[in-house]
């Protein structure tokens, strides 16, 4: 694990705020200037603690009016299904977040769909038929109470 001092966690939660922000306007709100931002934003991408940037999209409004929360036991545990399947995963448009679990399901997908109808052929035709798939079980999320996907760095940089 990476070191991180007090201005790399309040320079993350910036970036969660907005990571179209310039290094100017960080550095502003952390008390660093551009330059030392640019340096520790730098810092934090080469060793992967920033993975990405991307915009916040908001389902509903682009025709994604299904959220699913779908769970997956494999017909065998092995390393070669274990593998298929998580090819089969990062294959899958639909498929926003898949986690391994504990419990009586191998696998929980969180999935965005247009429809009953989409969702349905998600299941029908993408995962059952699957080999490494032995049960599906879906819940439809109904509504959204949070969905911000930050982490809580304000609790550890007061």
């Amino acid at each position: 694990m990476t070191e991180l001092d007090p201005f790399d966690l309040k320079l993350l939660s910036c970036l969660q705020d907005d990571a179209s922000a310039t290094n100017q306007q960080l550095g502003e709100r952390i008390g660093l200037s551009a330059s030392q931002v640019s340096r520790r934003r730098q810092r934090l991408e080469e060793v992967g603690i920033v993975r990405r940037y991307r915009a916040d999209i908001d389902p509903a409004a682009v025709g994604f009016t299904v959220v699913a929360f779908v769970g997956v036991a494999l017909n065998a545990h092995s390393r070669q299904n274990a593998r298929r399947f998580r090819d089969l995963v990062r294959a899958l448009p639909e498929v926003q977040e898949a986690h391994v679990l504990t419990g009586d399901m191998d696998y929980m997908l969180k999935v965005a769909v247009t429809d009953l109808a989409a969702l349905s052929r998600f299941i029908n035709d993408e995962l059952l038929p699957h080999d490494a798939v032995r049960n599906v079980r879906s819940s439809i999320a109904m509504e959204t109470l949070k969905d911000d996907n930050r982490l809580p760095f304000a609790e550890t940089v007061r």
